[in-house]
């Protein structure tokens, strides 16, 4: 069998052979990531999304149909929607750090909170944190009372910066949904 053109690495792939991942992803790595780069315009997403795409492609490999459309298709409509999955992961982050952010307002000036609530609010808020497993907390802490960039978070605690994304958005997540259960939020 042809592993160097397209339907060679397509069949392989198919096939679900050892080799077919390694081949697709030398062969359509640099599409993906080019799409997802253009599109995010951030290095570290751009690699993110390109590992999402390539293992969400190899676990659902028995669905592609090369009767329908060729392999770099049908990851290009993966990338698609794993690009669509990361900007609304940005939004709902921006969501949440606009909240916690408007949480952090002197008592009083925002007209909605009595000092007495909003101070049981940041009560809450690090118990909550409190809560969140180390290396979560940790970063979360850098994030949020020492204003660090995510890239300066990286640098300290010696982490990839994927890991230090990925430790605040499920970070932040995860204080969301506590907080919504406990009544806090508004």
């Amino acid at each position: 069998m042809d592993t160097g053109s397209d339907e060679g690495i397509s069949a392989a792939f198919i096939k679900g052979r050892p080799d077919a991942l390694q081949l697709a992803y030398e062969r359509f790595a640099p599409l993906v990531y080019t799409l997802a780069l253009r599109s995010l315009g951030a290095v570290p997403d751009a690699e993110d999304v390109t590992q999402q795409v390539f293992v969400s492609a190899w676990r659902s490999r028995d669905t592609f149909d090369p009767e329908r459309g060729s392999l770099g298709g049908w990851l290009t409509a993966i990338t698609r929607n794993k690009i669509a999955d990361m900007m609304q992961r940005r939004q709902r982050d921006q969501r949440v750090l606009a909240q916690v952010a408007g949480r952090a307002t002197p008592p009083g000036t925002d007209g909605t909170d009595a000092p007495g609530d909003n101070m049981v609010d940041r009560i809450v808020l690090a118990d909550e944190l409190a809560r969140l497993p180390e290396s979560q907390r940790l970063v979360m802490t850098l994030a949020f009372y020492s204003d660090l960039t995510h890239e300066q978070i990286a640098r300290t605690l010696e982490l990839p910066l994927g890991t230090v994304k990925s430790h605040i958005r499920r970070g932040l997540l995860r204080l969301r949904s506590r907080l919504e259960a406990d009544g806090v939020t508004h």
